[in-house]
C-alpha cells in the first residue's frame, strides 16, 4: 500500500482550537480506516511544522480525498509527500541504464 508523509502547521483556527486536537486526530484516523488506509504514525513536532503524520492509503484518490476532507475544518495546512520504500527503490534502481 503506498505510504505518504503529512507535514502539517496549524491555521489561527487550529491554535484557537487546539484542545481540540486529540479528538480531530482520533476523528482523521477513523476516516482513514473508512477509505482503506491507517495513520500509522503521528508525531506532534517543533520547528517549521507543528506535526508529522505517516499514513498508508489505498491509492492517491483516497489519500487525496482524506487530505480535503481534513482542510475543510480549517484547522491545519498540510503539506503531503509520497514515500517509496527502499525496497520499491532497490527495483526502481535495477531498471535504470
Amino acid at each position: 500500500m503506498p505510504i505518504y508523509i503529512q507535514l502539517g502547521r496549524y491555521t489561527q483556527k487550529g491554535i484557537e482550537n487546539i484542545k481540540d486536537s486529540p479528538k480531530r486526530l482520533e476523528y482523521a484516523k477513523k476516516s482513514a480506516k473508512s477509505q482503506g488506509g491507517e495513520i500509522k504514525e503521528f508525531y506532534y513536532t517543533m520547528g517549521q511544522y507543528d506535526y508529522v503524520a505517516i499514513i498508508e492509503a489505498p491509492n492517491d484518490k483516497a489519500m487525496t480525498k482524506g487530505i480535503l476532507s481534513g482542510a475543510i475544518g480549517g484547522n491545519v495546512r498540510t503539506e503531503t509527500l509520497k514515500a517509496t520504500t527502499v525496497d520499491e527503490m532497490k527495483e526502481i534502481l535495477k531498471e535504470l541504464p
